[in-house]
């Protein structure tokens, strides 16, 4: 994986200052960890007006608010609230300019076991922020997805297609006013929290015998924390309204990354978990064909009448064909042994 790809050049980091300064920002599940990095790198970049951090979890904001990298930000506002309480929602959008919707119920095994829960966040809290959105003064919105929206087999996946069918199909309401809404979907989080790095080093750490293997088939797109951060900056810039933003980024085999981790020990097979799937997809063949290929991304873009397709075309964009599709066990980049073990050196695994 280029280190340098879909990380932002001087060029959109100045495009991203000149968007941002001055402006009032809010980004939903700040507290977490997408949220956290994403508010850190806009700091460094912008002087926005206020960063505003919403979210349900007082102690985490709390830390954040003591966490050196944030102390001293005057821009810096915290919001206590949930996406699921739309009044809370509506207050937290006046005045604001641009919102990152990260907040979400993400744990598979969760999710399957509190369905109610899952909808009330997942998608009765994206209506409540695009309706709250459509009655404030936001410009545009970008929603965070997952590869498990594509032909998705368990309900967080289920939940995050209907999450994300609700953003695209809020740009139909918009009328005359500017705000727009696109959805960024990616792949898993190198080594962030629930993934299945924390979970095998903290076997290694505790003398595991065997290191747990759902399939020896299964495969996982990956990218880093910083290119998520970034991908979705970029987004902001290119976006017109309805768009899904894929990203391209390597597979690899979750066998392979557990011999890098642990060369001596054994994998036990445990069989693949309710809602689990050998390969995830981020493009199925029936979005192929509205997809274009915008170099170190692809774009799957709407097919509502409001969406004119030439513009990205006339500029020499290609249009992918109908048959097209991008999962992770046909992928044509991977993860080499020396990259993996780079990565996970830089999130502070020694191998």
């Amino acid at each position: 994986m280029t280190p340098s790809r879909l990380l932002l050049d001087e060029t959109q980091k100045n495009a991203v200052r000149s968007l941002f300064n001055g402006k009032s920002i809010l980004v939903t599940g700040g507290t977490g960890s997408f949220g956290k990095a994403f508010i850190k790198r806009v700091l460094s970049i912008a002087k926005p007006k206020r960063m505003i951090v919403f979210s349900r979890d007082e102690l985490k904001q709390y830390e954040m608010q003591h966490d050196l990298a944030f102390q001293n930000q005057s821009a810096l506002r915290f919001f206590i609230g949930d996406v699921r309480d739309r009044q809370r929602v509506e207050i937290a959008l006046r005045h604001v300019d641009y919102v990152v919707h990260a907040a979400a119920l993400k744990q598979v095994p969760a999710a399957e076991y509190n369905p109610f829960e899952c909808i009330k966040t997942n998608v009765i809290g994206a209506e409540n922020i695009i309706e709250a959105c459509l009655s404030s003064q936001v410009k545009k919105l970008v929603a965070l997805s997952t590869d498990k929206a594509c032909s998705p087999l368990n309900l967080y996946g289920a939940s995050k297609l209907a999450s994300d069918k609700l953003f695209l199909a809020a740009n139909n309401l918009v009328g005359d006013a500017p705000i727009r809404f696109s959805v960024v979907r990616y792949g898993n989080v190198f080594g962030s929290r629930g993934s299945v790095v924390p979970f095998f080093a903290n076997l290694i750490d505790k003398n595991a015998k065997a290191l747990p293997i759902t399939d020896p088939e299964v495969t996982r797109f990956i990218i880093t924390l910083d290119q998520g951060v970034d991908f979705v900056l970029s987004s902001f810039l290119s976006m017109r309204g309805g768009e899904i933003f894929i990203p391209k980024i390597p597979s690899v085999k979750i066998t392979d990354l557990a011999r890098i981790m642990a060369p001596t020990l054994p994998q036990e097979i445990v069989g693949l978990r309710p809602g689990e799937k050998l390969h995830e997809a981020m493009i199925t063949s029936d979005d192929g064909r509205y997809t274009v290929d915008l170099g170190d991304y692809y774009v799957i873009e709407p097919a509502y009448y409001f969406f004119q397709r030439e513009p990205r075309i006339a500029a020499g964009y290609k249009a992918m064909d109908k048959a097209f599709h991008y999962e992770s066990g046909t992928n044509t980049e991977w993860l080499s042994d020396a990259t993996v073990s780079l990565m996970l050196n830089e999130l502070g695994y020694k191998i």
